[in-house]
Protein backbone atom coordinates (compact mmCIF):
# COMPACT_ATOMS: atom_id res chain seq x y z
CA UNK A 1 0.00 0.00 0.00
CA UNK A 2 1.99 2.95 -1.29
CA UNK A 3 -0.77 5.30 -2.28
CA UNK A 4 -2.85 7.65 -0.17
CA UNK A 5 -5.95 6.82 -2.23
CA UNK A 6 -5.85 3.19 -1.05
CA UNK A 7 -6.60 4.02 2.59
CA UNK A 8 -9.54 2.14 4.05
CA UNK A 9 -12.13 3.58 6.44
CA UNK A 10 -10.50 2.00 9.51
CA UNK A 11 -7.15 3.54 8.57
CA UNK A 12 -8.71 6.93 8.01
CA UNK A 13 -10.25 6.56 11.48
CA UNK A 14 -6.76 6.14 12.94
CA UNK A 15 -5.65 9.35 11.20
CA UNK A 16 -8.80 11.10 12.37
CA UNK A 17 -7.95 10.17 15.94
CA UNK A 18 -4.47 11.63 15.47
CA UNK A 19 -6.06 14.83 14.11
CA UNK A 20 -8.49 14.86 17.05
CA UNK A 21 -5.63 14.70 19.57
CA UNK A 22 -3.87 17.51 17.70
CA UNK A 23 -7.06 19.59 17.70
CA UNK A 24 -7.41 19.14 21.46
CA UNK A 25 -3.84 20.32 22.06
CA UNK A 26 -4.39 23.25 19.69
CA UNK A 27 -7.60 24.30 21.46
CA UNK A 28 -5.84 24.33 24.84
CA UNK A 29 -2.89 26.34 23.51
CA UNK A 30 -5.10 28.85 21.65
CA UNK A 31 -7.32 29.31 24.70
CA UNK A 32 -4.26 30.15 26.80
CA UNK A 33 -2.89 32.55 24.16
CA UNK A 34 -6.16 34.43 23.62
CA UNK A 35 -7.64 34.34 27.12
CA UNK A 36 -10.86 32.96 25.57
CA UNK A 37 -12.33 29.48 25.82
CA UNK A 38 -11.86 27.94 22.36
CA UNK A 39 -13.18 24.49 21.57
CA UNK A 40 -12.43 22.56 18.39
CA UNK A 41 -14.94 20.01 17.16
CA UNK A 42 -13.90 16.52 16.09
CA UNK A 43 -12.18 17.29 12.80
CA UNK A 44 -13.12 15.71 9.49
CA UNK A 45 -10.22 14.28 7.50
CA UNK A 46 -10.33 13.89 3.75
CA UNK A 47 -8.04 12.94 0.92
CA UNK A 48 -8.11 14.93 -2.28
CA UNK A 49 -6.04 15.96 -5.22
CA UNK A 50 -4.41 19.27 -4.38
CA UNK A 51 -5.99 20.91 -7.42
CA UNK A 52 -9.44 20.01 -6.05
CA UNK A 53 -8.83 21.38 -2.55
CA UNK A 54 -9.46 25.10 -3.31
CA UNK A 55 -13.13 24.40 -4.05
CA UNK A 56 -13.47 22.61 -0.68
CA UNK A 57 -12.08 25.61 1.19
CA UNK A 58 -13.52 28.64 -0.58
CA UNK A 59 -14.46 30.02 -3.96
CA UNK A 60 -11.34 30.01 -6.18
CA UNK A 61 -11.23 33.82 -6.31
CA UNK A 62 -11.93 34.34 -2.61
CA UNK A 63 -8.89 35.54 -0.64
CA UNK A 64 -7.48 33.24 2.00
CA UNK A 65 -4.64 33.43 4.51
CA UNK A 66 -2.30 30.45 4.48
CA UNK A 67 0.47 29.67 6.96
CA UNK A 68 3.12 27.44 5.36
CA UNK A 69 5.58 25.40 7.40
CA UNK A 70 8.14 22.82 6.35
CA UNK A 71 8.50 19.57 8.27
CA UNK A 72 12.02 18.37 8.99
CA UNK A 73 13.32 15.45 11.00
CA UNK A 74 12.25 11.84 10.50
CA UNK A 75 9.31 12.98 8.35
CA UNK A 76 9.62 15.65 5.68
CA UNK A 77 7.10 17.64 3.70
CA UNK A 78 4.95 20.71 4.13
CA UNK A 79 1.97 21.73 6.17
CA UNK A 80 -0.43 24.45 5.16
CA UNK A 81 -2.95 25.98 7.54
CA UNK A 82 -5.65 27.81 5.61
CA UNK A 83 -8.31 30.27 6.77
CA UNK A 84 -10.83 32.30 4.76
CA UNK A 85 -9.73 35.93 5.11
CA UNK A 86 -12.56 36.96 7.54
CA UNK A 87 -11.65 34.04 9.82
CA UNK A 88 -7.98 35.01 9.69
CA UNK A 89 -8.83 38.59 10.68
CA UNK A 90 -10.99 37.38 13.55
CA UNK A 91 -8.24 35.06 14.71
CA UNK A 92 -5.78 37.97 14.65
CA UNK A 93 -8.17 40.01 16.82
CA UNK A 94 -8.37 37.16 19.32
CA UNK A 95 -4.61 36.74 19.43
CA UNK A 96 -4.17 40.51 19.90
CA UNK A 97 -7.09 40.59 22.40
CA UNK A 98 -8.94 43.20 20.40
CA UNK A 99 -12.75 43.57 20.11
CA UNK A 100 -14.52 41.82 17.23
CA UNK A 101 -14.58 43.92 14.07
CA UNK A 102 -11.83 46.29 15.21
CA UNK A 103 -9.23 45.03 12.70
CA UNK A 104 -9.88 45.98 9.08
CA UNK A 105 -6.42 45.71 7.51
CA UNK A 106 -3.94 42.87 7.61
CA UNK A 107 -0.99 44.92 8.80
CA UNK A 108 2.31 43.66 10.28
CA UNK A 109 0.78 43.05 13.74
CA UNK A 110 -2.15 41.09 12.32
CA UNK A 111 0.15 39.05 10.07
CA UNK A 112 2.42 38.24 13.00
CA UNK A 113 -0.60 37.15 15.08
CA UNK A 114 -1.90 34.88 12.28
CA UNK A 115 1.54 33.31 11.86
CA UNK A 116 1.71 32.64 15.60
CA UNK A 117 -1.77 31.07 15.54
CA UNK A 118 -0.67 28.96 12.57
CA UNK A 119 2.46 27.98 14.45
CA UNK A 120 0.38 26.80 17.43
CA UNK A 121 -2.19 24.91 15.36
CA UNK A 122 0.20 23.26 12.90
CA UNK A 123 2.60 22.45 15.74
CA UNK A 124 -0.17 20.72 17.69
CA UNK A 125 -1.16 18.57 14.68
CA UNK A 126 2.49 17.74 13.95
CA UNK A 127 3.17 16.80 17.58
CA UNK A 128 0.19 14.43 17.53
CA UNK A 129 1.48 12.82 14.33
CA UNK A 130 4.99 12.61 15.79
CA UNK A 131 3.71 10.86 18.94
CA UNK A 132 1.50 8.49 16.92
CA UNK A 133 4.44 7.41 14.74
CA UNK A 134 7.17 7.56 17.41
CA UNK A 135 9.27 9.75 15.12
CA UNK A 136 10.91 13.14 15.49
CA UNK A 137 9.11 15.84 13.56
CA UNK A 138 10.22 19.47 13.70
CA UNK A 139 8.46 22.46 12.12
CA UNK A 140 10.22 25.31 10.36
CA UNK A 141 9.36 28.95 11.19
CA UNK A 142 5.99 29.85 9.61
CA UNK A 143 5.54 31.99 6.52
CA UNK A 144 2.26 33.70 5.59
CA UNK A 145 0.66 34.18 2.19
CA UNK A 146 -2.58 36.08 1.54
CA UNK A 147 -4.03 35.59 -1.94
CA UNK A 148 -6.82 33.87 -3.85
CA UNK A 149 -7.16 30.22 -2.83
CA UNK A 150 -6.48 29.00 -6.36
CA UNK A 151 -3.22 30.98 -6.52
CA UNK A 152 -1.89 29.87 -3.13
CA UNK A 153 -2.71 26.21 -3.59
CA UNK A 154 -1.31 26.08 -7.11
CA UNK A 155 1.92 27.58 -5.75
CA UNK A 156 1.99 24.81 -3.15
CA UNK A 157 1.30 22.34 -5.96
CA UNK A 158 4.34 23.56 -7.91
CA UNK A 159 6.55 23.10 -4.85
CA UNK A 160 5.02 19.72 -4.11
CA UNK A 161 5.63 17.98 -7.44
CA UNK A 162 3.23 16.02 -9.59
CA UNK A 163 4.18 12.43 -8.68
CA UNK A 164 2.07 12.44 -5.50
CA UNK A 165 -0.47 15.21 -5.72
CA UNK A 166 -2.97 13.78 -3.22
CA UNK A 167 -2.94 15.37 0.22
CA UNK A 168 -4.58 14.93 3.61
CA UNK A 169 -6.74 17.87 4.55
CA UNK A 170 -8.37 18.28 7.93
CA UNK A 171 -11.33 20.60 8.40
CA UNK A 172 -11.72 21.97 11.92
CA UNK A 173 -14.54 24.02 13.42
CA UNK A 174 -13.50 26.41 16.19
CA UNK A 175 -16.13 27.42 18.74
CA UNK A 176 -15.53 30.57 20.80
CA UNK A 177 -17.60 29.88 23.87
CA UNK A 178 -17.88 33.36 25.39
CA UNK A 179 -18.59 35.02 22.03
CA UNK A 180 -20.82 32.19 20.75
CA UNK A 181 -18.94 32.29 17.43
CA UNK A 182 -17.92 29.56 15.03
CA UNK A 183 -14.80 29.77 12.87
CA UNK A 184 -13.52 27.33 10.26
CA UNK A 185 -9.99 26.38 9.28
CA UNK A 186 -8.19 23.75 7.23
CA UNK A 187 -4.95 21.92 7.94
CA UNK A 188 -3.25 20.40 4.89
CA UNK A 189 -0.52 17.80 5.22
CA UNK A 190 1.67 17.40 2.14
CA UNK A 191 4.20 14.68 2.99
CA UNK A 192 7.13 13.90 0.70
CA UNK A 193 6.97 10.50 -0.95
CA UNK A 194 9.11 8.64 1.63
CA UNK A 195 7.18 10.26 4.50
CA UNK A 196 3.84 9.41 2.89
CA UNK A 197 4.86 5.76 2.70
CA UNK A 198 5.97 5.86 6.37
CA UNK A 199 2.58 7.32 7.40
CA UNK A 200 0.72 4.71 5.35
CA UNK A 201 2.75 1.92 6.98
CA UNK A 202 2.07 3.31 10.47
CA UNK A 203 -1.66 3.63 9.78
CA UNK A 204 -1.85 0.10 8.37
CA UNK A 205 -0.37 -1.22 11.62
CA UNK A 206 -2.58 0.97 13.86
Amino acid sequence: MNDIKELKAVQLDALREVANIGAGHAATALSQMTGSTIMISVPTINIASLEDVPTQISEPEEPIAAVLMHMVGDLTGRTLLVFPRPTAMRLAELMLRRPAGSSTEMGPLEQSAIKEAGNILSGAYMNALSEFMGLMLLPSPPSLAVDMSSAILSTAFLQFGTDRDHVFYVESQFFLQEQNEHLRGFFLLLPDLASLQAILRAVRLA
